[in-house]
């Protein structure tokens, strides 16, 4: 029976399955599409998503019914067909095309496509248009360069956070890193912050590299200079050893042991974990020698920093990263062609580094949903094991 799969928005280890329509029984307006969600990614950016739902308007991509008041649908990338075709459906779009992008913890979606191209189109809906268009976008797989068949279980799994990392990595590169000569990351086993680790560590071992493998420098046009940083990552002391195996860190430290980085040190933190403890015991750790703080993703969302926390903490204020905002700032210096090929190619030849240590589990079910749903939320996955789930 198709369903969707609902949140308390004010509490969220509290969620159930609302029954949805049979696909063939969902009235369609004029211009409309219904989409078969075929399978979806769930992993702790997800949960970063429903920590940052109201902040961020994660909750308002996809709206519940007006009954389903205090409840939300958690965005996630994942892979959808054509099922259906509205009245006046824009022409081009043929019933069984594959897409990717983003959609709900659901059996189906309804959009109203605009701007449809060879790559792909735009959600029309009127709920999201004041929501930024780098999400309301579902790109045509048989036209994306990046798609892999054989690679759509990572593709959803990382795709989305590797980009967030690139384009983390190319902000602190175009601000020559603020001067820091090391990067922390804390919650260093999450998939956003190997890939950002990974490009860090690339620009140590290449001194020189086109831009169409990381992509820095303000004109596009020069070669990628390595500056001298080490990657310091902060993990929960069960995850040291697989952190460590990564070999993209040039320290491993657990949370306890972070006194035992030099204060003196010009540092940048970029924070995935969102842990106001932690972050208070970095900036208080390091003082002025923080040049930079970065708040990126809330995987500790049970301990997350009030808002305005930021206010009385040493050193500089923490910053939200917005990969949106990087992006419209590439694309008006490179034009986006020139920055979708860029990340693309970045992408591609980050994919084989999966290979080596990420498992994908794969279910299907109103049960295992709920089940992956709740071993994220509790911060029980495993690192190196990656969910791909459908309903």
């Amino acid at each position: 029976m198709p369903s969707d799969f609902l949140v308390n928005t004010s509490d969220l280890k509290q969620t159930r399955f609302a029954p949805a329509p049979a696909p063939e029984d969902v009235p369609l307006q004029p211009g409309e599409v219904l989409l078969r969600i075929e399978q979806f990614a769930l992993t702790s950016n997800n949960i970063t998503y429903a920590a940052f739902g109201e902040a961020m308007n994660y909750w308002k991509f996809f709206p519940v019914p007006p009954a389903e008041r205090g409840w939300g649908r958690i965005p996630v990338w994942g892979f959808a067909t054509v099922a259906r075709l509205g009245p006046q459906a824009p022409e081009g779009l043929a019933l069984g095309e594959r897409l990717y992008g983003y959609l709900p913890m659901s059996s189906w979606l309804v959009v109203k496509p605009v701007g449809v191209n060879a790559q792909g189109f735009s959600d029309g809906a009127a709920h999201r248009a004041g929501l930024h268009p780098v999400y309301n976008q579902l790109r045509r797989c048989a036209a994306d360069p990046t798609w892999r068949p054989e690679a759509e279980a990572r593709q959803m799994l990382v795709q989305p956070l590797f980009m967030t990392a690139w384009l983390i990595d190319d902000f602190l590169a175009d601000q020559a890193f603020l001067g820091a000569r090391q990067v922390i990351l804390s919650s260093a086993s999450s998939k956003t912050a190997y890939s950002l680790a990974h490009q860090l560590k690339m620009r140590q071992r290449i001194k020189s590299r086109p831009h169409t493998l990381l992509g820095s420098g303000a004109d596009g046009q020069g070669t990628l200079q390595a500056p001298a940083v080490r990657t310091i990552g902060l993990t929960a002391q069960a995850n040291a050893v697989f952190v460590n195996a990564l070999g993209c860190y040039d320290r491993v430290l657990s949370y306890d042991e972070l006194a035992t980085l030099d204060p003196k040190t010009p540092s940048v933190y970029v924070d995935m974990a969102g842990n106001g403890a932690l972050r208070r015991a970095v900036h208080e750790h390091f003082g002025a020698s923080l040049a930079y703080s970065c708040s990126v993703g809330g995987t500790h969302w049970d301990a997350l920093a009030p808002a305005g926390a930021g206010q009385d903490l040493p050193g500089p204020r923490p910053a939200l990263f917005f990969a949106p905002a990087q992006i419209k700032k590439r694309s008006g210096e490179w034009g986006g062609a020139v920055l979708q090929q860029r990340m693309g190619q970045a992408w591609l030849d980050f994919l084989p580094q999966l290979e080596d240590w990420m498992h994908v589990l794969s279910a299907r079910g109103e049960v295992a949903v709920r089940q992956v749903y709740q071993a994220l939320l509790l911060g029980q996955g495993k690192p190196d094991q990656g969910y791909v789930l459908s309903l």
